[in-house]
């Protein structure tokens, strides 16, 4: 039987006083060191997510419940998402790279140099509807060997980056975070957020024609315990972003409207199941699933 824990959701303002679900959270699992990136595969109806110093990635069968080896070693795999195709997106912490999985098994390797330079840990990602793949890069997996290698960086700074779908190209989109962490694009794509966890704010630019960014004002700011991470976005364009001990939800305009609490400092988070209304969270040493009211935004599998 699955553990569950009271759902703590405090409604901030009165434009999340619809959002609701199930009274309790369940705990899909425990036994994790610091889970990150889940990935909700609907042809499987199964969520991928990492398990980042245990150097594995794990699997969860929302069919039976089961929870199994997905990948190990993992490469220090961390933030992970799906391209056009259905094709799993990562980001490895170890090797300082983005990879494809394909269909069979086998691992392409998207980008994981920059003018000859290695990154120094690409740690979340996303996929824009022209196949364009956009990352961040801080470096937590070359502080030290808990998440990754140790080594010295190789670029100077943190960035953004956007690696091209037909000339592989990757060029710096923003060079002015201190770490920056996950991203997600509006319902329209023309924004895009990107979270920096050192800054405790999420910042938003405009996502112009030819692939560059303008913009990258404050889009909402944390307090002392809300070091931004992972975000997701629901169909009505609310920004929903995992800090602290916490999964915060804001609307368009950036005001926070809610917060859900969570025992454990949360890392991620991603809408699934068949209505994309479950809300799966990883967080610490567990993984956490909320059904809800509110659906996810379409993903870019799905078409626009």
């Amino acid at each position: 039987m699955t553990n569950t824990i009271p759902t703590e959701f405090e409604v901030l303002d009165e434009r999340a006083a619809g959002i609701g679900g199930d009274d309790r959270v369940e705990i899909l699992y425990t036994g994790t060191r610091w889970a990150e990136g889940p990935v909700y595969f609907p042809a499987g109806r199964f969520l991928v997510w990492s398990d980042i110093p245990n150097e594995r990635m794990l699997r969860w069968d929302e069919m039976t419940g089961a929870v199994g080896p997905f990948r190990q070693p993992s490469g220090y795999t961390n933030g992970n998402t799906l391209d056009r195709e259905g094709r799993l997106i990562s980001c490895e912490q170890g090797a300082r790279r983005v990879t494809r999985t394909e269909h069979d098994g086998s691992i392409t390797v998207i980008a994981d140099r920059w003018q000859g330079k290695r990154f120094n840990s690409p740690n979340d990602v996303v996929v824009r509807s022209d196949g364009s793949i956009w990352f961040t890069d801080p470096p937590y997996g070359i502080l030290s060997n808990y998440e990754g290698v140790a080594a010295e960086p190789e670029i100077d700074g943190c960035h953004v980056y956007r690696a091209d779908p037909v000339t592989g190209e990757v060029r710096i989109v923003a060079d002015d975070f201190a770490r920056p962490n996950g991203l997600a694009f509006s319902l329209d794509e023309r924004r895009l957020y990107v979270a920096d966890t050192k800054a405790r704010h999420v910042r938003v630019f405009e996502v112009r024609d030819d692939g560059t960014l303008g913009g990258g004002e404050v889009f909402a700011a944390g307090g002392p315990d809300d070091g931004f991470d992972g975000l997701r976005l629901d169909d009505t364009g609310r920004v929903w972003a995992a800090a602290g001990k916490a999964v915060l939800c804001h609307d368009p305009d950036g005001t926070l409207i809610g917060r859900l609490r969570l025992p454990e400092s949360t890392a991620n988070l991603v809408f699934g199941g068949l209505k994309r209304n479950r809300m799966f969270i990883t967080a610490s040493s567990s993984l956490y699933s909320l059904m809800t009211n509110v659906t996810g935004a379409r993903p870019v599998w799905a078409g626009r």
